[in-house]
């Protein structure tokens, strides 16, 4: 027969089956069966057991419950789901304590500030698909955000990829086959890797893993659209959706019903922030795939991981965590409206002008904690009392923050700022007086960190409260001058009145003044030189003592909640205050940044056109230690393709980079690192960097290059930007040659294409292209030799290079002398070689297998992939016109177009 805690478990965790339950038992949490075995092996605790009936012991591991968060944050860590069941019952009750799970703590809905970064967004994502179309929706239950979106297309499945790599949510919901549920050894959460329960339908753009988010099957029938509806319209309270703008956006009401749905399955308490949901669409802001979002390490490094090193850990001189999290939102958010972008730019402008404003607003900013999470913790109803005096703290702030605004743009003189800056610098402040005087009056100055603790409401906030402490302290001044009292009265002079846990307070009287005892007085105990004696009205105002922290603690917990009540009802203004300290936290953290790095407000213009003055990679240049960085210009028009050649460590990589991140800055509002810039909105920027292989889904280096090359040639625009470095290279010479080759003909010829482009190239057979195709102009990195040595001057120059110095940079890179001599001898031979016309310089060729004598022929040539051409009528004749698409006739006519022109000019 097993205990009734025992029972009481088992109850509970079979709600609970695929998650870790840990068990409130006194000071600890405790965790039994398959579950201790894993918080056991994941968090190295000892496994012990305990008895629950009399022939039988069940597994243990407990963790205290001061430190719960840490251990929560661990197993979150590893992918786990955990259940905090907590004692909800009297503790004075002699029977079995009353307990209950408040809370699943999962990826996407954890709470706790020390289990979160405070510069990010926490989200909670929901992913639908179904065939050409897509629904995805995510939320922040530390913030209040909840938003869904419908996509559509052929390629619907990577759009929501792309979606996914932008938020980077911590959890992702998807379609499981059906409601069964995991057991705990299957709980550990898949990085991209969905079970066997995942439909088709929502892991196929989910073959390659995400960086960072976790998938969580859940029983389709949430997702079911009857379904989902209903349980927004519930949670809303209204009878359409049209309100919210996704009425006729089925799938987008899939994916925001089934988060909905989880939220309320896993915190109860966090829906009542929820009271609004937005529709967007991808086509408001730069959709940036994620092979560009790594080749361009926006929020983090390619090797470590980290925002240091990243174009975020150079951005974010934000002073608060809203603002932070505010910047990571405009970087992977590039805006398309000029207009929103140059408002931005304004209220820069301003700030980058007036460095007393900046340093002075930075100064009050920095006092300010996370308003908008605290906030959201009082309508979760899970805030502290330290965290309403943090939000009282902050709101404090805000008059002096409108006064210096006001004051600071009404003053500025500077003739470089524009009228609408200072303008737009008028936020919408509210002070929240209400707020402030609330919180003021009724917590305490050092109100403990919980409500388990008395001392949280102020005096003089509360009178019943007041009245108790009024008469314990009239019962303690009672008590303690009792003894003189009883003295005084019974001539006994060695009366003492004392305390003790067993039977409280008592009157010690000798047995040799047991004649003098008043008939009032009750034995309570004997002792072997004295009795100890009770009255009623001691044990009256001993029951008040007593009984006094008790009901204290449960008096301030109902004024408390009252408060919290009130602050909740006004979390909409609480929340805008929020969000607009955030925006001028941004603003002054990118004037900062700009001041202190040289950087120059853009121009932005709907020209087809890119002209940078002296550009540099805001990363690279801080890096810089021993050496300058070497600015250069860029003109890039409408169609342009510059082909860049040169050798490896040239700078031609950060060259292609610097203008994609400056293009970039550009469109999120921020001032960029040029002496000057005049960027043309660009719908999109496409990046094919470097070589990664993508084991997990079973692809190449090579392959991983096709795919990602591909993606470009599919999706750009003449509205976009794209950069490509060594397409090609991860295969044969004459088949990267040859694709590389077609690559930058598709590029200026197809006519939806054409799109300002930046090709870096080892091939200098490309350079060729720039004498058939009008558009491609050929530059090189300029190279200074002295003798054996070579100086990288990283600068751009118009032309193609001649030589890749690819043994120099070997030397620089320390391989064995040997290897070193050697290829300089290989390489001697085979440029000394007499080569038949039209063959590339060396490539193309077989390697000797041994020394042979200087000058000698190498044994064995390839056919040159460009040989010289048929004179242009022979070669007219034997084309097989209805064989060739419209393409491939347009490139022949360009390159005889070329041909002919230069022997007209012989």
């Amino acid at each position: 027969m097993s205990t009734p805690m025992w029972r009481q478990y088992q109850a509970i965790k079979k709600q609970y089956p695929d998650t870790l339950v840990f068990f409130r038992l006194g000071d600890f949490y405790e965790t039994f069966e398959d579950d201790a075995r894993i918080a056991a092996r994941e968090l190295d605790l000892v496994l012990t057991s305990r008895p629950i009936s009399k022939d039988y012991r069940t597994p243990m591991a407990g963790v205290p419950h001061h430190a719960v968060d840490s251990y929560v944050a661990r197993l979150i860590g590893k992918g786990y789901r955990v259940a905090i069941c907590e004692q909800t019952g009297d503790d004075q009750n002699k029977g079995l304590m009353e307990r209950a799970v408040t809370r699943v703590v999962t990826p996407g809905t954890v709470v706790e500030p020390g289990l979160l970064d405070e510069k990010r967004n926490n989200y909670l994502a929901a992913v639908v698909i179904d065939g050409t179309r897509a629904g995805l929706a995510y939320a922040d239950i530390t913030t209040g955000e909840f938003a869904t979106t419908q996509l559509s297309g052929e390629d619907a499945g990577a759009s929501v990829r792309h979606e996914l790599e932008r938020l980077q949510p911590a959890e992702v919901l998807v379609e499981g086959t059906d409601g069964t549920r995991r057991n705990s050894e299957e709980l550990r959460g898949t990085q991209g890797n969905l079970s066997a329960s995942t439909p088709p339908s929502s892991s196929e753009f989910l073959r390659v893993p995400l960086s960072s988010s976790r998938f969580t099957p859940y029983p389709r029938w949430h997702f079911d659209l009857d379904t989902a509806r209903r349980a927004l319209l519930e949670h809303f309270g209204v009878h359409t959706l049209e309100g919210f703008g996704c009425e006729r956006l089925p799938l987008a009401i899939q994916a925001a019903g089934a988060i909905i749905q989880y939220l309320a399955e896993t915190q109860k308490g966090a829906m009542a922030q929820f009271n609004r949901l937005s529709t967007y669409s991808t086509a408001q802001f730069m959709n940036l795939d994620p092979a560009t979002r790594r080749n361009l390490e926006l929020t983090q490094t390619i090797r470590g991981g980290t925002v240091r090193g990243s174009l975020l850990g150079v951005l974010d001189q934000t002073v608060t965590a809203m603002g932070g999290r505010l910047l990571r939102q405009w970087l992977n958010e590039p805006l398309l409206d000029i207009t929103a972008l140059n408002a931005r730019l304004d209220a820069v402008a301003a700030l980058h002008a007036d460095t007393l404003l900046r340093t002075e607003l930075r100064t009050r900013l920095k006092e300010i904690g996370d308003l908008e999470r605290l906030t959201n913790r009082v309508l979760q109803r899970i805030a502290t009392p330290r965290d309403l005096l943090g939000l009282r703290r902050g709101l404090e702030t805000v008059p002096g923050i409108r006064s210096l605004l006001a004051k600071g743009t009404q003053g500025s003189s500077v003739s470089s700022v524009p009228p609408s800056s200072s303008e737009f610098l008028r936020v919408p402040l509210s002070p929240c007086d209400d707020v402030v005087s609330l919180i003021g009056q009724a917590i305490s100055e050092d109100a403990p960190a919980t409500l388990g603790t008395p001392g949280v409401i102020a005096p003089g906030f509360s009178a019943e409260l007041d009245g108790i402490h009024a008469a314990i302290k009239d019962a303690r001044a009672w008590v303690a001058g009792l003894e003189k009292v009883e003295r005084d009265r019974t001539g006994i002079r060695s009366l003492k009145v004392g305390f003790n846990k067993v039977f409280g307070y008592y009157i010690e009287v000798s047995h040799a003044n047991r004649d003098l005892i008043p008939v009032d007085y009750i034995r309570k105990q004997t002792l072997v030189n004295a009795e100890r004696y009770i009255t009623p009205e001691l044990k009256e105002y001993e029951a008040l003592i007593l009984n006094a922290e008790e009901r204290i603690v449960e008096l301030e917990s109902r004024i408390f909640r009252q408060v919290l009540d009130q602050v909740a009802a006004v979390a909409d203004r609480l929340l805008s205050t929020a969000r607009a300290l955030a925006h001028l936290d941004v603003y002054a953290a990118l004037a900062e940044v700009a001041l202190r790095n040289n950087y120059v407000r853009p121009k932005l213009t709907t020209d087809d056109v890119i002209h940078i003055q002296a550009g540099r990679h805001p990363v690279v240049e801080l890096s810089l230690r021993e050496e300058p960085f070497v600015p250069n210009d860029i003109h890039l028009a409408g169609g342009d393709i510059h082909i860049l050649t040169g050798p490896n460590m040239s700078g031609k990589s950060t060259m292609l980079r610097q203008v994609a991140i400056i293009t970039l800055l550009a469109q999120i509002g921020s001032f960029v690192p040029a002496d000057s810039a005049s960027i043309g909105l660009v719908d999109r920027i496409f990046t094919r960097i470097g070589a990664q292989d993508e084991i997990a889904a079973g692809q190449s280096t090579f392959m991983v290059e096709m795919v990602e090359t591909a993606n470009i040639l599919h999706h750009a625009t003449s509205r976009s930007l794209v950069i490509l470095d060594e397409i090609g290279r991860g295969t044969s010479t004459y088949d990267g040659i040859s694709i590389a080759w077609a690559v930058v003909e598709y590029l200026h010829n197809a006519p939806h294409l054409r799109p300002k482009t930046l090709f870096a190239t080892h091939y200098h057979e490309l350079t060729e292209l720039a004498n058939s195709l009008p558009r491609v102009h050929n530059y090189n990195v300029a190279v200074a030799e002295e003798g054996d040595r070579v100086i990288f001057l990283h600068k751009i120059v118009p032309g193609g290079a001649d030589r890749s110095y690819g043994i120099h940079v070997a030397r620089l890179a320390g391989l064995p002398r040997a290897v070193i001599h050697r290829a300089e001898e290989l390489l001697q031979d085979l440029e000394g070689a007499t080569r038949a016309p039209g063959t590339p310089a060396r490539t193309g060729v077989e390697l000797p297998t041994q020394r042979r004598p200087a000058g000698s022929q190498p044994e064995v040539w390839q056919l040159s992939l460009f040989a010289p051409p048929h004179p242009i009528v022979e070669q007219i004749k034997q084309l097989d016109i209805n064989s060739m698409t419209p393409l491939e006739a347009l490139n022949k006519l360009y390159e005889l177009q070329r041909r002919l022109a230069r022997q007209e000019e012989n």
